[in-house]
């Protein structure tokens, strides 16, 4: 059995980030050009994420806040370099990262969407519970007989404190 690589394209997965100076609409539309760039390049998209803005752990070029994309593709190695050349030499694009990529079963996509809506399931469970606890807060404190007092009597004490002659 050879072990060379199969002939045809490879699956990649390519994060990037759009600048902060783009409205949410012109990022979608650098987006777009984007991916036009992987097909230019013969690259064929199979998924397309878009994740919006999203603070960034670190400034880049004077950004704290950039657009995330995710795209997967197909894309023969060769125009690999290409393409990664193209998209340095972007000034739309502040970083990006292209990694190779298994393709998933149909199985193993099954199966991570159930692990997905368990996962939402559970943060949805603890959102609610977060919720009534704070409900159960505000309730207490209703409840409870404050006597709160007014900065307008709370100035007059003081005036009048302050203004006693047997502070000393």
């Amino acid at each position: 059995m050879s072990k060379t690589k199969p002939s045809g394209p490879s699956h990649y997965e390519m994060l990037f980030i759009i600048p902060n100076r783009f409205t949410e609409e012109e990022a979608k539309t650098v987006s777009e050009k984007t991916e036009k760039m992987v097909a230019d390049n013969g690259g064929q998209i199979t998924h397309r994420e878009y994740w919006g803005k999203k603070k960034l752990a670190y400034e880049i070029k004077h950004n704290g806040y950039g657009y995330y994309s995710l795209l997967e593709f197909d894309l023969e190695g060769a125009n690999l370099a290409k393409l990664n050349q193209v998209l340095k030499l972007s000034n739309d694009i502040l970083r990006h990262q292209i990694i190779s990529k298994k393709v998933k079963s149909n199985e193993e996509i099954a199966r991570d969407e159930k692990i997905q809506a368990k996962i939402d399931s559970k943060r949805a469970a603890e959102k609610s519970k977060v919720k009534e606890e704070e409900t159960k807060q505000a309730e207490k404190g209703k409840t409870k007989d404050d006597k709160r007092v007014e900065l307008k009597d709370l100035d007059q004490k003081l005036e009048g404190i302050l203004n006693a002659d047997d502070l000393i």
